[in-house]
């Protein structure tokens, strides 16, 4: 995908299958991609229909797009109505820096510039949950599996863990020594994967509530941790960040 974005690409996300992703660009722009027939070409029926957003995120199933705005709006739209806009939620106009959507498509959550982490009920267009606990930048928001738990983290190198269903903080896990970028979970909801900005990505598990494996292959910021499509019994991940590379590892435990 030559020339996608004139000056370049800030946020690129898929849908679970990977046959559909979305792409941001520094202009505002927002394109939507398909993958057919081992090609990847842009879907020109969305050309022009979403911009002047930064964080963006598809759901699941690829039927919805959710994206964050410099002035703290949360924007959704239905891509299977033309890229209708359906939410436009406010909050206290702080930047959105990180955004997700829950497997279920339920909930949007969203982390800003604030420390402000914001859960919304794509269903009945309300903010039920304003979460505390951060007070400096949130750069990663991501639901777990079941949809039941929201990770949040950034600046203050502190990962919360909130229940979806109360809004209750039930959970935080302490280690990192620089800011946290990015944020993942293993397919099960055993494992939460982080990505900082030292390089260092951590493995966690959320029974024992504690740090099982600390890997490093730079000192160079890590931008995305992701777990892989599980092959067998074993689980692996990858890291992409500063230093331009792509390092692969395999099992939950970092072996």
């Amino acid at each position: 995908m030559t020339k996608a974005h004139k000056i370049g690409c800030h946020h690129i996300v898929a849908t679970q299958d990977g046959l559909r992703a979305a792409s941001a660009g520094f202009s505002g722009e927002v394109k939507l991609w398909a993958y057919e027939n081992g090609m990847w070409s842009e879907d020109t029926n969305y050309t022009g229909k979403i911009c002047n957003v930064w964080a963006i995120i598809l759901s699941s199933d690829g039927h919805y797009l959710a994206g964050t705005t410099h002035d703290g709006h949360i924007k959704v739209w239905d891509l299977q109505n033309g890229a209708h806009q359906i939410h436009d939620f406010e909050t206290k106009g702080s930047f959105g820096m990180c955004i997700d959507i829950s497997p279920d498509g339920r909930f949007t959550a969203s982390g800003h510039q604030s420390g402000s982490v914001y859960i919304f009920d794509n269903s009945t267009g309300r903010m039920p949950y304003s979460l505390s606990g951060l007070v400096e930048p949130v750069r990663a928001v991501a639901f777990s599996p079941g949809g039941k738990l929201l990770a949040a983290a950034g600046d203050s190198r502190v990962i919360m863990l909130y229940e979806t269903s109360s809004g209750e903080q039930v959970a935080n896990f302490s280690g990192h020594s620089a800011w946290i970028m990015s944020l993942d979970w293993s397919h099960t909801g055993e494992y939460l994967l982080s990505g900082s900005f030292d390089g260092k990505v951590k493995v966690w598990s959320i029974e024992r509530k504690a740090c099982v494996a600390t890997l490093s292959e730079s000192d160079k910021a890590l931008w995305c941790v992701k777990w892989l499509p599980k092959m067998g019994k074993a689980e692996g991940f990858a890291t992409a960040g500063a230093n331009r590379s792509i390092a692969f590892y395999r099992e939950a435990t970092g072996g």
